[in-house]
This record gives structure tokens, sequence and C-alpha cells, in this order.
């Protein structure tokens, strides 16, 4: 008899309950049910199907389009002894071939891989011996090619599900709006669906827009008057350095994180932040996938993201343990005036795209009809410095390769150390003889990595360096010695980034584009961008409720806490009023007081009133009112 929901939940996550929706999403997907869940940003989706897949037999497949999500999740899984594997860009055909292998074998639980994946020759083959239990689609809003972030290997995902009868597929995503919904259901080709859709009301976090002067003056601010964590959203990497630095002038601990840097440096400065010794941190989009942190106090975009749906995302990353927090962006009219220009910056005319992608060829020296299913290594602001063009239209173009199926970049990419032995087990006998200091080093390779004397294998620096308890430069330094003396074949990790070539260069001028395709796609993103624009510049209407509504949730009431709806309850009082009872508030509390204690108190005011008043306060965190209602000054 299998173990129970609860039970697995218990045992690997230390919880007594689910999240809402969640046990009713389990139960579908074990009922053998195609089931699709819209679960905001913390809601809980990889529960979803973590659950589910340690009690059905076999192995979970989960396909997920993000290598630094995929790392996260089977680090988390390993943390508890589940069985866990993951196959990404970095590996060596032979390590692929020894997953799907113990795959095949039933080693794993969960076997986590990108859609690209799906189509290569090694998994086709291996495909009928994978005892696949369940089909896991995470970020399911990429296969549309009408949302934000349409991915083409997405469409193909389909194709397995001929080769597998009766598995179950379950598809997540945080944000989608109702006609990517419909797309999901058709793409994926879902049957029978049962769809989950928990509210986009986030009832704690309160959302505010702020038209203003100075950014840095209101950042500043905002942090000073809200204690706790924080995360503020950039647009571009030196803006997220300068900011960081400049807050830590102000004596606010902050630092900053974006694609640029290294791995390790990426790592340890997420570490500290989500530790609490970092206090802010400064980031592009690129931070927080991943990353269940509950106390996020306030999250603030310092520049406007282009679309509702990357808001909404980002700014839920606040609040997650349902204590009142603030989701804030910051404009000027320049900001705005930038947006409007945006779609044609991000959907450039067609002969752009076809000059820049014969620039890459350039850069690559990659001649025609070579290059598929190949890595190259791509030096971003290199190529854009050579060839003297505007790095956000080559980000863009690199973008639109992609969603036409013949290119893609990936900017944090992490490739291992590779190593092969090239010489034979005789000469390597007597090299140790002769080269004592290097034959521990040796011995570790061959003990730690299995196939590397036939094959070339990742290592890991770092890990030879706790077995040896040798610096890791010295490490580095061995392996170089080896490489010299040609025992080994040494390839360095890298970190650049990468571009794959899906399918072999082709002619410039012979570059196929559907043009039909490019302009619905340019005119959806110009939709996309002007609901964002309106909700920025909403002066009445709720903005949870605009949220919701933007995403189909339809009827829903006013927060009562965001920018507007408390300026509404503000508006109902005179000035004068509002400042006699502010005042009056204020006296009270200095000699301690509940807020029942203060109703009684004030019999010359209305309790509708007085309620109205401390929701500000409390709003501008100038005060606090407990669980008991006793209120104290913030």
């Amino acid at each position: 008899m299998p173990d129970s929901p609860k039970k697995i939940l218990a045992q690997y996550w230390g919880y007594d309950s689910f999240r809402p929706m969640q046990e009713e999403i389990i139960l579908s997907v074990l009922s053998g049910r195609d089931t699709m869940a819209l679960l905001p940003t913390g809601g809980g989706k990889s529960i979803c199907f973590q659950v589910p897949g340690l009690i059905l037999e076999g192995v979970c497949l989960v396909i997920s389009p993000l290598i630094a999500l995929m790392k996260d999740q089977t680090e988390n899984l390993q943390k508890k002894d589940i069985a866990v594997a993951s196959i990404h860009s970095g590996l060596s055909y032979y390590e692929v071939n020894t997953i799907l292998k113990n795959a095949a074998e039933g080693h794993y639980k969960f076997l986590y891989l990108s859609p690209e994946r799906l189509e290569t020759k090694a998994f086709k083959e291996y495909l009928p011996h994978l005892d696949i239990s369940l089909i896991v689609v995470d970020e399911a809003h990429c296969v549309s090619q009408w949302g934000y972030d349409f991915r083409p290997p997405y469409l193909r995902i389909a194709n397995i599900r001929a080769h597998l009868d009766n598995v179950p597929m379950i598809a997540l995503t945080a944000s989608a709006t109702k006609d990517v919904q419909n797309d999901i259901v058709a793409k994926l080709e879902l049957k029978n669906v049962a769809i989950f859709k928990q509210s986009f009301e986030k009832p704690n976090l309160s959302y505010s827009v702020f038209k203003v002067d100075s950014k840095v003056n209101k950042l500043i601010a905002i942090l000073e008057s809200v204690p706790g964590s924080s995360i503020i959203y950039c647009n571009n990497r030196r803006q997220c350095k300068d900011l960081s630095e400049l807050l830590q002038l102000q004596n606010i601990s902050a630092d900053f994180y974006h694609a640029g840097l290294s791995s390790e440096e990426r790592t340890a400065r997420q570490e500290s932040w989500i530790n609490n010794k970092t206090r802010v941190i400064a980031c592009t989009n690129a931070f927080g996938l991943g990353i269940d942190k509950p106390d996020v106090r306030t999250v603030i975009h310092y520049d406007a993201p282009e679309c509702l749906e990357n808001y909404y995302q980002e700014a839920g990353r606040a609040g997650r343990d349902l204590k009142k927090s603030y989701a804030v962006l910051l404009y000027q009219q320049a900001d705005i005036e930038a947006l409007e220009t945006m779609p044609d910056k991000r959907y450039p005319p067609i002969p752009i795209i076809k000059k820049i992608y014969q620039c890459v060829a350039d850069f690559l020296q990659l001649p025609v009809g070579a290059g598929e299913a190949q890595y190259f290594d791509f030096d971003l602001s290199e190529f854009v410095k050579n060839f003297k063009l505007d790095l956000y239209q080559v980000t863009n173009v690199l973008k639109i390769l992609e969603q036409e199926g013949h290119c893609m970049l990936s900017e944090n990419i992490f490739l291992p150390a590779k190593i092969q032995f090239t010489t034979n087990k005789d000469s390597l006998y007597l090299f140790e003889e002769n080269y004592p200091d290097l034959e521990e080093m040796i011995k570790t390779l061959l003990r730690t990595y299995e196939g590397i004397f036939d094959n070339k294998v990742s290592i890991f620096e770092k890990q030879i360096s706790r077995i040896l308890r040798e610096p890791l430069d010295e490490v580095v330094q061995k392996l170089q010695n080896l490489h010299r003396f040609g025992i080994i074949e040494y390839a360095p990790q890298k970190e650049t980034p990468q571009i794959y070539f899906v399918l072999n260069r082709a002619p410039a001028e012979y570059l196929h584009i559907d043009q039909d395709l490019y302009l619905k796609r340019k005119k959806l993103y110009q939709n996309r961008l002007d609901a964002f624009i309106h909700f920025v510049q909403l002066r009445k209407a709720c903005r949870s409720n605009a949220i919701s509504n933007y995403f189909g949730e339809k009827n829903v009431a006013a927060c009562g806490i965001c920018d507007n709806c408390l300026d509404a309850k503000k508006k109902t009082l005179s000035a004068d009023r509002f400042s006699e009872i502010e005042k009056s508030i204020m006296q009270l509390i200095a000699k301690g007081i509940s807020v029942n204690e203060l109703i009684k108190e004030s019999p010359q005011f209305s309790v509708e009133e007085l309620q109205k008043v401390l929701a500000f306060m409390e709003s501008e965190n100038r005060i606090a009112i407990a669980e008991t209602g006793e209120i104290r000054l913030c």
C-alpha cells in the first residue's frame, strides 16, 4: 500500500498540512488525470509533482527550461536523500548515457531535463526502457507563441506522449492569461484535463506605484521606513552595482547580483541574502528563480519590467510568509516614454535580424551548413563592441532567432571541467613512479570518477580539493601539469555565455523568418506593454484587482491596502478631519493603548473614521498593530 500524500509531505518536508489546492492537485495527478495548475509565485508548485512522483512507481520526468531552476530543485531533493538526476548542456555524451542508463535501471525517482533533450538520439534510444510514471512540464507558459516567454522546443513536448501509454502529464505555471491557458491545453494535448487556478490575489501584499523626481531618495526612504529583507529589480547590471554601493554608503547592508558574475559569486551572494547576512539585493531578473525566502518585506522595481506577467512574478517574491509586505514600483515620465518605444526595439525589421545573424556567424567563424547541435563560446559584450552594434537590439534579435528555431543564447551556463586519460595503464604506472607528487592526484581521479580512463568525464576541482585536503589553486596546477605531460586531456571549467545552434548555419539572405507569426507576436507584445503602462498609470482603481482582471479573474473585491485603495479611504475624510484624528491617535498611543481602548477613548470620532486613519498609518509603517490589538509606534 503506497504512502498517503500527507505522510510523504511530513516525512520529506516536515509539514503537517498542504497549502491551498496542493492536495487537490496531487490527488488529481494520482488518479491518472492530465492536470494544469496555475499557482502564483511562492504557491508551492514543486510539491504538487514531487509528492506524487515519490508515491508513483517509476521515474518522474521533469521538463524545465531553466538550468538554475533544475539545479536548485535537484539539490533540494538530494538534501532529502531522494534519488534525482538532471541532464543539462554541461554534460558529456558519456555522462548523459550513464544517467539515462541508471534511470532505465530504476535508480532515480526524478529525472530533470530541458525540452531540447527530448529530441536527442540518446534520449529517444532510452525512452522505451524508462519506466516513466509522470510527465511534468514546468514553466508551461513557454509553450504558447502568444505568451511572454515562448520557447519553440516546448511545442514538441507533446510528441513524447505517442511513446507512453496512459502516463499523466501535469503542466505548471505561475502566470498565464486566459488565451495562454487555452494554448497550454491545446499544445500539450492535455486530455480530460483538470484545471486548478489559485486566486491571483495576495491579501498581505500592498502594491504601490510612485512617480518620483528622485528614485534614489524614494528608495532610501522606503528602506528606512520598512525594515526587513528586500529585493530591488534593475534593468541593467551597472545599475545593480551602483545602487548596492550607494546603499552601503547610507549604512544599509546591500549587495548586487546578475548573470555576469561567476557561479561561485552568485551562490555566495544569494546565500548571504537568504541567511539575512545581507539585507538588500539589487539585481536583474536573473535573480529569484527557485528561491523560496518567506520573509522578504519589500520588492522594489527601480526600473519597470515590460509586462504584468513579469511584474506579478517578481513582486510576488515578497511576503510568502503571509505577513504584511510591499511591492513598490518607481518611475519617471522618461520610463513611460522608453516603454512606448519598446515594440520596435524588441521586434526590429527582418533585414536587421538577418544582418545580426550574419555578424554572429562571422564572429564564430562558422561556415554555411555547419554548427547544428553545437555550443560555442559567445562573449556578448565583445561581439557588440567588435561589430559596433546596440546591445539591447542584439539581445532581442537573439531571442527572436531562438523563437524562430535557429539558435539560442545561454548567458549563465556552467560547463564543468572535463578530463580523460590519454595514456595506457603501463605508461601511467611508470609515470607515477617518476612523479610521486602527482600519484595521489591520479589515484583520486580514478577512484572518484567512473569511466574517466575511456571517456571525457566532468570533474569538480573543489571536490578534489576537499578529498586531497589541498588548496584549490594547487589542485588546478597539478591537473595542468598532468595535461602538459600528456597523461590527461584537461579542459578547465567554463562560465562564459554559450550560443547553441539548433540548426546548421544558413546563408543570412535565406534565413527563414515566418513574417506573419513574427508580426502577430509583435502585436501581442504591444498589447502586453500597453496593459502594463495602463497599470502603472492607474490613479483610482485597485491595483490588486487590476492584476487579477488581467489574468482573467473577474469580480474580485478591492484589496483595501494598495496605494489607490488607501488614497480612496483617505479622501473620504477632509484633510483637517484626518489630521485631527491622526493627532489624537498619536497622543493616545504615547500612553500605551489597544485598538479597542482607542475606540472607547475617542467617542468624538466614528469607528469607521478611526479605522481608516489607523489603516493608513499602518500602511505607511508609522504604527504596528499586534494580533492582540496593541498599537505601537514604528
